[in-house]
């Protein structure tokens, strides 16, 4: 592994774990966890990510944007969530099913559907690889 991906996996596992932190104060115990990292080969300053966003039973994340360079796929791994990007229904999903966000959205709503089961999805970005903060709170 190169000194530069090592930085990046660092720098994005520190920024979720802060993110996941500053969001467990305020909602109501959604936690991220990084799941990958690695630059794209042969094209030049991207990087994919991907995390698993676990919601347990009334789980919810607070409105937020992602960075601007950031697209975003989403597959739901188990439960349902409810989705909610501006200028687009909301949603519910379930496991396999699966949606995404593009660069700048502004995703109003993200939660667990239920109230007596846990979910969990996958999302995965391909972003900027010099992008720190992939995730910010509306405030």
């Amino acid at each position: 592994m190169n000194t530069r991906h090592m930085w990046l996996s660092l720098s994005v596992a520190v920024g979720f774990v802060v993110v996941a932190a500053s969001a467990a104060g305020e909602s109501v115990g959604d936690s991220v966890k990084p799941n990958f990292s690695h630059v794209i080969p042969k094209v030049p300053d991207k990087s994919l990510i991907a995390v698993e966003v676990f919601y347990p039973p009334g789980g919810v994340s607070l409105p937020h944007r992602h960075a601007h360079s950031a697209f975003i796929y989403a597959y739901v791994v188990s439960g349902r969530v409810v989705s909610h990007v501006e200028g687009r229904p909301e949603q519910t999903y379930g496991p396999g099913e699966s949606f995404y966000e593009m660069p700048g959205a502004h995703h109003l709503v993200s939660r667990n559907a239920s109230t007596t089961q846990p979910a969990k999805l996958l999302a995965v970005f391909v972003v900027d690889s010099d992008d720190k903060e992939l995730t910010t709170n509306d405030k």
